[in-house]
């Protein structure tokens, strides 16, 4: 199903006449990739991308709409243009609206949508951009873990990080670089000066054209003797949650299901209970994660769609970006210059090469 078979059918279901788009991910997924950004800080972009029975069309005020003409939309993107100090985004999309419609922001005597469901599955030229995206930023990360020091700080791998990122038209919403000392403690690793000691964790979820890829790469100048058995039982978690992914969604079951898998998976592995201490990770794509799998969620698996699992074991990590179809769990982020090890699923016939500790 394409993109706007999904949006016709969603306006006959919800006996809409339109659906508009304001939210920096939903914009960027209607429009191809466009970028309504203008503040970080903001929930909402400066421009809205709406959709009905004559396509895909914008509104922007006067001081946005030559710039997105110019360098965010395809050519065949109508843009309507409002003067900046007349009215505000909201009402002016409420006055080129056909009614009833639906906003993924507030606008008077408009539904609310969630787009959660509308971005799953990815289509072709989706996952093609998540490919690109996936191995630009493996080769960013990987390119910086090798050169780090034990008298590195958390700060300063996180700069070289982000320009390293931002260089390659990558934003980086989340960077944390984890100490031996701080990645032991916490699970967000949030960057502080301490340096990184013994071994590092570096864990990234990135965004270009409104796509989001994670992964991490832990190396390691003095390890502690339980790293690498550690992080070889959190690769085996991983490849449970991949395998149970394909598995439940080519059956039509739910994100809970998989979670299932995960909880049996650290059991096996004598790590029983360890998935309460930081959620799993789950479905990727125009969010970080479109949702988080937990006990009993009854989300939709979807495929063929991005998944970033992520667990954890008390000071290591296991976590890159999949695209799961119903024949194939493809590795996204990934270089083929960073060492592996085979690891199996825990109650699935799979095993996977992942990426372990790298030891300079």
């Amino acid at each position: 199903m394409t993109l706007t078979d999904r949006l016709d059918q969603y306006l006959r279901t919800a006996g809409l006449e339109a659906v508009w788009f304001a939210r920096p991910n939903s914009f960027a997924w209607l429009t191809g990739g466009g970028d309504n950004v203008v503040d970080r800080e903001g929930d909402i972009g400066v421009a809205a991308a709406g959709y009905d029975s004559d396509g895909v069309r914008v509104v922007a005020n006067n001081i946005e709409a030559p710039r997105l003409r110019d360098e965010e939309l395809d050519g065949d993107v109508t843009v309507a243009t409002f003067d900046w100090h007349a009215e505000s985004l909201a009402e002016a999309v409420a006055d080129a609206s056909p009614a009833p419609a639906a906003a993924d922001f507030d606008v008077p005597g408009f539904e609310s949508v969630d787009a959660t469901q509308l971005r799953q599955p990815l289509t072709e030229t989706q996952m093609k951009q998540c490919r690109d995206l996936a191995r630009d930023t493996a080769e960013a990360v990987e390119a910086v873990a090798r050169k780090v020091e034990p008298s590195h700080t958390e700060l300063d791998v996180t700069a070289v990080l982000r320009q390293k990122l931002e260089g390659r038209g990558i934003a980086t919403p989340v960077v944390l670089v984890g100490s031996a000392e701080r990645a032991q403690s916490y699970r967000h690793y949030t960057s502080t000066d301490t340096e990184l000691g013994d071994y590092a964790l570096i864990s990234v979820t990135v965004q270009r054209d409104g796509l989001h890829v994670s992964t991490t790469r832990a190396v390691a100048f003095d390890p502690p003797e339980w790293l690498m058995e550690r992080t070889h039982k959190a690769a085996r978690v991983e490849t449970t949650a991949l395998a149970a992914t394909q598995v439940v969604g080519q059956g039509g079951g739910t994100a809970g299901d998989v979670f299932d898998a995960i909880q049996d998976a650290y059991a096996a592995v004598g790590w029983e209970g360890e998935w309460q201490n930081h959620h799993q990770g789950g479905a990727t794509g125009f969010a970080g994660r479109e949702w988080i799998a937990t006990p009993g969620h009854e989300g939709e698996v979807a495929l063929p769609h991005g998944y970033a699992w992520n667990p954890t074991i008390d000071g290591t990590k296991s976590e890159d970006t999949y695209l799961v179809s119903d024949d194939d769990i493809e590795l996204l982020s990934g270089t083929g210059d960073w060492p592996t090890e085979t690891v199996s699923a825990v109650g699935y016939d799979l095993e996977l090469p992942r990426h372990t500790v790298l030891e300079l």
